[in-house]
């Protein structure tokens, strides 16, 4: 679930070192000690700064000491997000290689700061490793990680490890800004908007349908749908555009399913919504009621959901970059969701993305 972003104006001081101890009492230098992983601690922070830039805009002092400071623009609004992956829950080790797993660990909170128009600056990690893996899948996790974070150009800063019995997990806190009042939210859609969605929804779901027998799929599009679900995209780039043109009257993104984020988009702004089933951009399946429940309930696409008046949606290009961008239904006054079928048909859209707390 998206965290909530605070609002801070003031220096940062983030508490970050990457500690000796163990979430189950055993000490940090076991796990380094042997020789699958790191020669100490000091060689495991050594490896870590290699990876990531020393001088950073914005940032006073980075990986080493107890906290990482960094300079807060005046004007500007912090957008803080956080995310954990855990093994079993996000991802399995059978089917996800680390590098895909560090990526979508940083994707997952990138797209928290495009869904509120930001741009991402700094990332804590916190890792828990399993004593099942061994350093060449510390390594391929970071590689993968920071592959991403270069990309959009986010500075790892500092964050904790430690060894566990259990599964892993990493929790990744993204730091991101804003200019002052200009963050888009959830809460702001009106009856009439329109409701966009960017790219096609439910390539990730396909994916991970597929993942199982990936060394058997020769389609392009299984492929496409595999690799949108091991290295999902955040759309930074766009969510900054639509903040500054002041083009969505709300937004989020889509990380459950469009069903469930929808609805919560709609609860936010206390509006409802009618979906146009022929409108919604699907996999190309030959089944397509199969496909239509894929874009519906699918989840993990990190594309951004947003609404915008009608007055401007003409301003809304067909494509930005190479991401389509399609008008899929309106926002109604009335509460729920409904889908219009092809032949007119309207029927009640159920919330089947995922939940957490769910207990079906």
């Amino acid at each position: 679930m998206p965290s909530p972003c605070y609002r801070i104006h003031r220096l940062l001081k983030f508490r970050l070192r990457w500690k000796a101890e163990s979430l189950v009492g055993s000490r940090f230098e076991h796990f380094m000690r042997d020789k699958a992983f790191f020669k100490s601690e000091a060689d495991f922070i050594s490896w870590i700064r290699r990876r990531t830039p020393r001088r950073a805009a914005g940032l006073t002092l980075g990986i080493g000491d107890d906290a990482a400071l960094v300079k807060v623009l005046p004007r500007r609004e912090l957008i803080l997000t956080t995310d954990m992956s855990i093994e079993g829950v996000h991802f399995t080790s059978t089917l996800h290689p680390p590098r895909a797993v560090g990526h979508r660990s940083l994707a997952r909170s990138l797209s928290d700061i495009a869904a509120m128009g930001g741009t991402p600056r700094y990332a804590l990690i916190s890792l828990a490793v399993s004593r099942r893996t061994g350093r060449a899948w510390l390594e391929d996790f970071f590689d993968g990680l920071s592959a991403l974070a270069r990309r959009y150009a986010v500075v790892v800063i500092g964050g904790d490890t430690a060894l566990v019995n259990g599964p892993t997990m990493a929790d990744v806190i993204v730091a991101g800004e804003i200019p002052l009042g200009r963050a888009l939210v959830r809460a702001g859609a009106q009856p009439g908007d329109g409701i966009f969605v960017s790219g096609r929804l439910g390539m990730a779901a396909l994916g991970l349908r597929l993942l199982p027998s990936h060394d058997r799929v020769r389609k392009p599009e299984g492929k496409a749908a595999i690799r949108a679900h091991l290295f999902p995209q955040p759309q930074c780039a766009l969510g900054r555009f639509l903040s500054e043109h002041r083009l969505a009257s709300a937004m989020m993104d889509l990380s459950d399913g469009l069903s469930i984020d929808l609805l919560r988009l709609c609860d936010s702004s206390g509006v409802g919504a009618g979906l146009y089933a022929d409108r919604i951009p699907t996999p190309h399946l030959a089944d397509a009621e199969d496909a239509l429940a894929l874009a519906l309930h699918g989840g993990e696409d990190y594309q951004l959901l947003f609404t915008v008046s009608a007055a401007k949606i003409s301003k809304i290009p067909r494509r930005f970059g190479r991401i389509p961008l399609q008008c899929i239904g309106e926002i109604r006054s009335s509460r729920g969701i409904v889908l219009v079928a092809p032949n007119g048909r309207i029927l009640p859209v159920e919330s089947h993305g995922y939940d957490h707390f769910s207990r079906s």
